[in-house]
């Protein structure tokens, strides 16, 4: 006799939302859907194509896309169970508003006018910098286009920013002072090329797995692979050269490897005479940067320096690759333009094979930070503060150039102008910051001293729990635009469903507050295409140049490389998008002919002092601690903490030590202990591994509550990107005692299961009676 399907309270129960559900039948069969529609994943920078099944408006599986040429049909676990996130009982389907008891159901038409209301309220007594704006990067493009035209035009505040803050302004940064534009230098297939790679602060293999595959091929093809990371990560275990240096000693490394090919000749003098600026200064500024005096900076003995160096220096082509654990510095930028140091100095770069390339760690990392999505920038990654691109952009929106406010605050700026009781009122769009910024007990602090905050998200974060009103928003899935990889190849992202319940597509939302302000006129999009057909044109003669894109082109050639700029009639200006031609064919790979994007052409070296990191370890907290991602979550965790096989994964973060720290301090795998900074304590279990620097400890970031490593991280920012010192703070760590025990016991208990940890009056029991209706 067949056995009665699982009710829905049974099967969380036994399982937890790992598997699709859908009411009244039961579990589907995997073949039973009504679409398949290409468009790609909404995790990682690398943007893998993938298929989605839909029935009933819903997404119910996936298949393998094989045609779309970065991933070919792979995919990692998070693209393989990205579907599940949308049948979740934890989804926002109706606006609601923060009462002392929980969340109350609300109309759209209550909720947009309370939240019009307190904008108005608040810049009517404080001024209009008094509301700020913060905002993913995980979005189309044609989103965060519209979010910095809306912080400016609607809002009419110079406060808006975006979590690509902490994740890529560094790097975006230094290409821009080396190179004069930002994008990682090429397409991926020149990383086959490569006869040696130089990997430096990236966990691949976990972060980036597709982009595993081209280092593999490389090597097949004989390349040798230099790894540097403190951790011993799982691609550096294959590497030809680990160089295991302590947090925050990059750039006392690249400043010694770049010493050892000036000192052995391992240049390209004509390379640096025709194409470069800034070279003497650049060498005399690492004339005393000996291997030797690295070696006692970095702990990396000083002949592997050498090797390194040698290896890099005589290769015929070669390639850079840094991520996170280069850029998440106080140094950031300094890191990321001695890379661009070592690329110039021998010549690799803008050739086959060659290149010096940031991984980009967001969904459309790349994207969102071209479009006017930052507080220093406007759309084609211009200067906000440049009188010339002001006007431009101003034609483009049909505004007066003074109507565009200035240069605003940096996304933990804003925090700190919260809480110091300056900002007033914020606007929040799919940003995490309570897990994602820095000494999340002081952002804490800040969110409750707000007058007003709105939160348009689809999950209710962390975060958004402490939000007055929650509209609910759109998923990747529901909307459709473009989205750029971190190779730089605009794609096309597809809307096989539509927002479940009550939930409206997020630039809807924006384009009805913006109209409630009276700002209406500028925002009379009907589509996103029209708002993309208006990127094309903001975007014209900036480095990021979309002009020369459409979204057939996008399509029909399986994503084009920017910039791609008018081909014909480069001279006329022209505020008409039906003038634009779409003949270029893009760019896969920047400087091709020694030509660069500054003025005159030439890339810049920029020399580089060495100096510490914004904390480091004393008597007091002698341990470095260092923070990263594993390879099943994503970023704050908000929807892959909620991906059942996902979860299964990596349930919980565990504290990473050496086995030689574990014995001095008396703790084994599992022991609970009391990891403590100047910040804050978090209760975790350890895991005691050989991979890991004897000096230093390893916790993961994609948690919140008791359980999130930015309780114990610092606010110190870069001088110039303004990137939070996530990699390096310092620590001590000891045995936890009974009571902690069973406090991080509780902990563990509590978030076992993400829909357990609602706010009071959530009334998860009725959404999940409307998910069975």
């Amino acid at each position: 006799m067949a056995k009665p399907p699982l009710s829905r309270e049974d099967y969380l129960d036994l399982y937890g939302p790992t598997l699709h559900y859908s009411p009244p039948g039961g579990f589907r069969t995997v073949d039973d859907y009504d679409d398949l529609v290409d468009t790609h994943c909404c995790f990682c920078g690398q943007q893998c194509g993938i298929k989605l099944k839909v029935k009933d408006n819903e997404v119910v599986g996936f298949e393998p896309r094989y045609d779309f040429p970065f991933n070919r049909g792979k995919l990692c676990p998070k693209g393989i169970k990205r579907y599940l996130q949308g049948s979740h009982p934890d989804r926002l389907l109706h606006p609601m508003r923060r009462t002392p008891t929980g969340y109350q159901r609300i109309t759209w038409d209550e909720a947009l006018s309370e939240t019009v209301s307190k904008i108005q309220e608040i810049q009517a007594k404080y001024g209009r910098d008094s509301f700020a704006m913060l905002s993913g990067v995980s979005l189309t493009n044609e989103k965060s286009y519209l979010v910095g035209k809306f912080a400016r035009l609607a809002l009419q505040t110079a406060n808006l920013d975006y979590n690509g803050r902490l994740c890529m302004v560094s790097a975006g940064a230094g290409n821009k002072k080396a190179y004069g534009i930002d994008r990682s230098s090429n397409h991926w297939e020149d990383i086959t090329q490569a006869k040696v790679i130089f990997i430096i602060g990236t966990n691949i293999a976990e972060c980036f797995p597709i982009t595993t595959d081209y280092i593999w091929r490389a090597r097949d093809n004989g390349a040798k692979i230099i790894y540097a990371d403190p951790r011993m990560v799982p691609m550096a275990r294959t590497a030809d050269l680990f160089l295991p240096l302590r947090v925050g000693s990059d750039s006392a490394l690249l400043m010694a490897m770049l010493h050892v090919l000036i000192r052995d000749r391992l240049i390209d003098e004509e390379f640096i005479r025709n194409h470069t600026v800034g070279f003497e200064d650049t060498a005399d500024a690492v004339s005393n940067a000996t291997p030797e005096w690295a070696a006692e900076i970095t702990g990396v003995p000083a002949d592997k320096i050498e090797l390194a160096a040698r290896w890099y220096g005589e290769a015929e082509t070669g390639m850079i690759l840094h991520a996170r654990g280069l850029e998440h510095q106080t140094k950031g930028v300094d890191n990321v333009v001695s890379c661009a140091n070592l690329a110039l100095a021998t010549g690799k770069i803008g050739k086959p094979g060659c290149g010096h390339s940031t991984i980009t760690g967001q969904g459309n990392g790349q994207g969102g930070r071209e479009h006017g999505h930052k507080c220093d920038q406007l759309p084609g990654n211009r200067d906000i503060t440049n009188p010339e691109h002001r006007e431009y952009i101003a034609r483009v929106w049909g505004c007066p150039e003074e109507e565009i406010p200035g240069k605003g605050l940096t996304a933990q700026e804003i925090l700190n102008e919260i809480h110091a009781g300056n900002i007033k009122g914020l606007l929040s769009l799919c940003f995490n910051p309570l897990v994602s910024l820095p000494d999340a007990n002081f952002n804490r602090e800040a969110l409750d001293k707000l007058e007003h905050y709105t939160v348009i998200d689809f999950f209710l974060s962390e975060t958004a729990q402490h939000a007055d009103i929650v509209l609910p928003g759109s998923l990747h899935e529901e909307d459709e635009g473009t989205s750029t990889s971190g190779e730089g190849r605009v794609i096309k992202i597809n809307a096989p469903v539509t927002p479940p319940g009550e939930a409206r597509r997020d630039w809807e939302i924006l384009l009805d507050i913006a109209n409630r302000l009276g700002r209406g006129k500028y925002f009379g999009y009907t589509s996103t295409r029209e708002i993309f057909e208006e990127l094309r044109l903001a975007s014209r003669g900036g480095t990021a140049d979309y002009s020369g894109i459409t979204w057939e082109k996008v399509v029909d050639t399986q994503g084009v490389f920017w910039p791609a700029p008018q081909v014909t009639e480069r001279g006329k200006t022209t505020m008409s998008v039906a003038e634009l031609d779409s003949e270029h064919p893009g760019t896969p790979r920047l400087y091709e002919g020694g030509r660069f994007y500054h003025a005159d052409g030439k890339a810049r070296f920029n020399a580089v002092k060495w100096r510490e990191s914004g904390e480091v370890v004393d008597d007091e907290y002698p341990i470095w601690f260092t923070t990263g991602r594993v390879v099943s979550q994503y970023l704050s965790g908000t929807q892959t903490r909620r991906i059942g096989p996902l979860v299964d994964q990596f349930p919980h973060p565990k504290l990473e030590m050496h086995p030689r720290m574990a014995k001095q301090l008396g703790i084994r795998t599992d022991d609970w202990v009391t990891i403590q900074t100047r910040r804050g304590e978090v209760i975790i279990q350890a895991n005691v591994v050989n991979t890991i620097r004897p000096d230093t400890v390893f916790m993961a970031y994609h948690w919140g509550g008791k359980e999130s490593a930015n309780l114990l991280t610092q606010r110190a920012l870069d001088p110039v990107s303004k990137i939070p010192e996530y990699k390096v703070s310092a620590c001590r760590v000891r045995l936890a005692t009974p009571e902690e025990q069973a406090e991080g016991e509780r902990v563990k208990a509590a978030s076992a299961r993400t829909e357990k940890n609602l706010p009071a009056g959530y009334g998860l029991q009725e959404r999940r009676q409307e998910l069975r209706r």
